[in-house]
């Protein structure tokens, strides 16, 4: 199967086979088996506390004859608290048990509960191969609602991931014929049911999927444009290709995303290349900031340090003979020096 290559402009520069991966026979089944495994992995375990309704200091004997019992009162036997009490008569209210003021729920939702599915990794892979297939039906695409080109289906220069402001890819999308689909993604309503309490008020709908060889750029500037979608070949999955488990989404590839997938990606027997793992850089530790007591402390220690160093570092005297000093001559006073 061939597929003609378009400029950014709308020109046409040639052909390109497309890979086998879009042959693949449609199979609504699996598309939806494995757009409900993507949504119900994505869901978030809740529960009840599991001390709720527990709380109470719930103490009733079942024993006969025995203190702060409840045979023989002619009273139900459910768990009770004790509000007050005068000698062997209580005045009790029931607790703990389900059905009464305070107490627990009989089968709360637990947050241990694993919601997620496990698909089978060749079926997900053969879900993806159907959805993509299905994106090149010019008439499944049109009965899902999108309002495409009459050059639909066609492949795109790889220009396209380049393109780092919002209003140059708004042009692309126009002068491509996409400017009645951006005018339909562009209305939104409100959303029916509780969903509007809870932070989802507007319903917006979903427009051109664009699947490119490197995302980084063109994710940004697709960033502001309601419906666009935009993701990496390697990122591709059936809830994408599909919205909702329906196929056919107006997608649109580029020539090196094309390239991508004649490797073999998401084929039945493909291996994928060997992730390098990133070392991480370890974190600097903030230096500790001195307080005035420290630091007057630690002037002490250094001006000891210092002093004893210069102490240690005078050189000791060698033990030498001590020379005999001469006995000087006494001086001779006036009257001996007369004689």
């Amino acid at each position: 199967m061939k597929l003609k290559v378009l400029s950014r402009t709308g020109n046409a520069l040639g052909q390109v086979d497309l890979p086998a991966q879009f042959l693949e026979p449609i199979r609504e089944d699996l598309i939806k088996k494995a757009v409900l495994a993507i949504q119900n992995n994505k869901r978030q375990a809740y529960g009840a506390y599991e001390e709720a309704g527990k709380r109470h200091s719930v103490q009733l004997s079942k024993r006969r004859r025995a203190f702060r019992g409840s045979y023989g009162h002619g009273i139900s036997r459910i768990p009770r608290k004790i509000l007050s009490k005068r000698g062997r008569q209580f005045y009790w209210v029931g607790a703990f048990a389900p059905g009464t003021v305070g107490g627990r729920k009989a089968h709360p939702p637990k947050a241990v509960k694993k919601w997620g599915w496990k698909l089978n990794t060749k079926e997900r892979r053969k879900a993806i191969r159907s959805a993509m297939s299905a994106t090149m039906d010019k008439e499944l695409v049109m009965r899902r609602g999108h309002k495409v080109p009459d050059t639909y289906p066609f492949i795109l220069e790889e220009g396209l991931e380049k393109t780092i402001k919002t209003k140059d890819l708004l042009g692309i999308l126009t002068k491509l014929g996409f400017k009645e689909e951006l005018i339909r993604t562009d209305s939104t309503k409100m959303r029916a049911g509780k969903g509007k309490r809870r932070s989802r008020r507007k319903v917006t709908k979903k427009g051109a999927l664009l699947v490119v060889s490197d995302a980084k750029q063109l994710r940004q500037a697709a960033k502001n444009i309601p419906g666009i979608e935009v993701t990496n070949v390697n990122r591709l999955n059936t809830e994408m290709l599909a919205p909702g488990g329906h196929p056919g989404r107006a997608t649109i590839f580029t020539t090196k995303a094309v390239e991508v997938l004649k490797t073999g990606l998401f084929t039945k027997d493909y291996q994928g290349e060997p992730q390098k793992k990133e070392r991480k850089k370890k974190k600097e530790k903030p230096k500790k900031v001195e307080k005035k007591k420290e630091r007057k402390v630690r002037k002490e220690k250094a001006v000891k340090k210092s002093q004893s160093s210069k102490s240690s570092g005078k050189l000791e005297a060698t033990p030498q003979t001590k020379e005999k000093k001469k006995p000087e001559a006494k001086k001779k006073t006036k009257s001996e020096a007369k004689k």
